[in-house]
């Protein structure tokens, strides 16, 4: 497969009179064509500044860009009718219609008059599509967004967040519509935070984390690579279970208290949980290990999992563990 997305090297730096951020820090990223890939990152990691800048919204500091083979920005003008884009909240004029709203586009962009309808089929408005924006919620908003990134029929469809106020049912059809779109040859990059989604719907991921890349492949290699260690623990009733995880954190294993169980995050020897426990004449009635999915390794390697007592705050990481675990 040949590569529709290249960033190799990004930076860019946002200096103030109190201190300087780095957004992007030698950032990289790959997309293949044909491919649904994830671009996820925490609040304030430079998923958007990444977005923004591939599409000539902010210069960069350094590093470079392609798209379809044009280094960009300078041959952004020659590959932007090839490319769909959302990038943060899409904005509207509330008392036009969605037919009219993605008339105007069309005609603006060149695109036949047909296609107004073709889309607004695809993202289930066909039957809203005299109606005003305004009277229509953030769901079909973000629905009518979308619409107006496929009007061109674009080679690289670049979606931020394009679940945003969908119900079950609508973030269902999109999961399937991005399928679709990727089956019929076009490239899609989503950024979202419902990891869940990511997981079902993408072919391969970027995770950002304080402006560089800490993970990127297939999903399947991603979650392979960060084979869980967790285990869950059950204890026989009427045991004491806070006094048990204190024991166990005591000796170094990572617990966390759920209502009627707890898991132990670092168990990379399992016996050891049963022998301090047995001890004390403490006994486990169930140990099973915990299967790891996209949420778990996000949260593990962008240093972002909740903390007891502590608020995170945005664009704070903690320092992720090192290799290994507790119980060797």
């Amino acid at each position: 497969m040949s590569a529709v997305l290249e960033i190799s090297g990004l930076q860019k730096t946002y200096r103030s009179r109190k201190r300087v951020r780095r957004a992007l820090d030698g950032f990289d990223m790959v997309v293949e064509a044909g491919q649904v890939h994830g671009f996820l990152g925490p609040n304030g990691s430079g998923k958007t500044t990444t977005l923004r800048t591939l599409l000539g919204l902010i210069k960069p500091n350094g590093g470079r860009m392609s798209i379809l083979g044009q280094e960009v920005p300078r041959h952004l003008p020659e590959v932007a009718g090839q490319v769909g884009a959302i990038v943060e909240s899409p904005q509207f004029f509330g008392n036009f219609t969605a037919r009219d709203t993605l008339s105007l586009l069309a005609d603006a962009g060149g695109v036949r008059p047909e296609r107004v309808m073709a889309v607004l089929e695809l993202v289930g408005l066909r039957d809203r599509a005299k109606e005003r924006v305004k009277t229509y919620s953030l769901g079909m908003k973000q629905r009518l967004a979308v619409a107006s990134a496929l009007l061109k029929e674009p080679k690289l469809l670049i979606l931020d967040e394009p679940a945003n106020g969908l119900d079950p049912g609508g973030i269902r059809e999109m999961r399937t519509l991005m399928r679709d779109l990727a089956e019929s040859g076009m490239t899609v990059v989503l950024s979202s935070h419902i990891l869940g989604e990511i997981q079902l719907i993408c072919d391969s991921v970027t995770i950002i984390s304080a402006g560089r890349r800490v993970a990127a492949g297939s999903v399947s290699s991603v979650l392979a690579q960060h084979a869980s260690t967790t285990v869950k623990v059950r204890l026989e009733p009427g045991v004491d279970m806070y006094a048990a995880t204190e024991l166990l954190r005591a000796a170094g294993a990572q617990v966390t208290l759920e209502r009627d169980h707890f898991t132990v995050g670092n168990a990379s020897n399992p016996a050891q949980i049963t022998r301090i426990l047995a001890e004390r004449q403490v006994y486990v009635t169930e140990l099973t290990p915990v299967a790891v999915d996209l949420e778990s390794v996000f949260l593990e390697l962008t240093g972002t999992a909740p903390v007891d007592g502590q608020n995170r705050q945005v664009d704070q990481s903690a320092p992720v563990p090192a290799a290994g675990g507790w119980g060797q």
